[in-house]
């Protein structure tokens, strides 16, 4: 079910970039390969709800659009300076920096209006969506973190500090993504509660894995170890490798312990993101 889905994920994706110079651009980076965590995670959570997944799709693949311009942004030189992403050149070394920046300008703009025009859902979902996007993709979410981890470069942040850092620059969005699938599901408030919680441990499970991923393959992440280079306080960093990995399966066990079996598939994809190698 989840290789059905990534694959209407993707042509959805297709589908929305329509061929305009700056979405050219933006297709580069959106249809550059990706594991669709993001959009899975909303799409399992709906399908676990009883919503169906026709309902899900484009919200999600909205959520794919904000999480491609966070990469396009995060590589730039003025931020992280990568040169590849997914193994392949980042965006502003294949067109210019401004044509990426403009990009990923156009994908988050782009998001919205792809949300607000969502197929089949009432006003009010589409409302609640929007304010739960932009919220977590803000300052109090998304781009809030970036901006304290900008601030933390050549700082020696302790682990609850470099927590808080993480619950909004790689959690929040991924918390996003399950919230989506629970308000087109109509999960109740104490569940929306619980998914919530259980977003949030598997965004700090995802984020340390990717430190360590980071730190042993940066030639199959970045073509450098970007964080080292930037000198920023990671999990690496702060616990090592191997209490770092200990610590992301305990986030993922506590977090998977929250969810009864209706659950399961969104277990399984917080399992992937957990126990992955690239």
């Amino acid at each position: 079910m989840i290789q059905a889905w990534r694959l209407e994920i993707d042509k959805t994706l297709s589908n929305l970039l329509h061929q305009v110079p700056v979405a050219e651009a933006a297709r580069y980076s959106v249809l550059n390969g990706g594991k669709r965590l993001r959009p899975l995670f909303a799409l399992a959570t709906a399908d676990a709800l009883k919503a169906p997944i026709s309902l899900a799709l484009v919200p999600a693949c909205a959520l794919e659009l904000i999480h491609t311009y966070s990469m396009i942004h995060d590589d730039l030189p003025a931020m992280d300076n990568d040169d590849l992403r997914r193994g392949k050149p980042t965006l502003h070394k294949v067109y210019t920096e401004g044509q990426a920046i403009l990009a990923g300008d156009f994908l988050l703009t782009y998001a919205f209006e792809v949300l607000s025009n969502a197929p089949d859902l009432s006003p009010e979902t589409k409302l609640s969506l929007i304010e739960l996007v932009s919220k977590k993709a803000g300052a109090s979410g998304m781009i809030g973190g970036q901006w304290t981890d900008l601030e933390s470069e050549h700082k020696l942040l302790n682990l609850n500090e470099t927590n808080v850092l993480h619950e909004m620059k790689t959690g929040a969005l991924i918390e996003a993504s399950i919230l989506t699938g629970a308000l087109i599901g109509k999960a109740k408030p104490e569940m929306l509660n619980t998914l919530s919680q259980f977003a949030l441990k598997v965004g700090l499970a995802f984020q340390i894995i990717d430190d360590v991923l980071d730190h042993t393959h940066p030639e199959e992440k970045h073509g450098t170890r970007s964080d080292v280079t930037n000198q920023k306080s990671t999990y690496v960093s702060l616990l090592g490798i191997e209490k770092a990995q200990a610590k992301a399966i305990e986030l993922y066990e506590s977090a998977s312990a929250m969810l009864d079996n209706n659950f399961n598939l969104l277990k399984e994809l917080a399992r992937i993101s957990v126990f992955r190698t690239k």
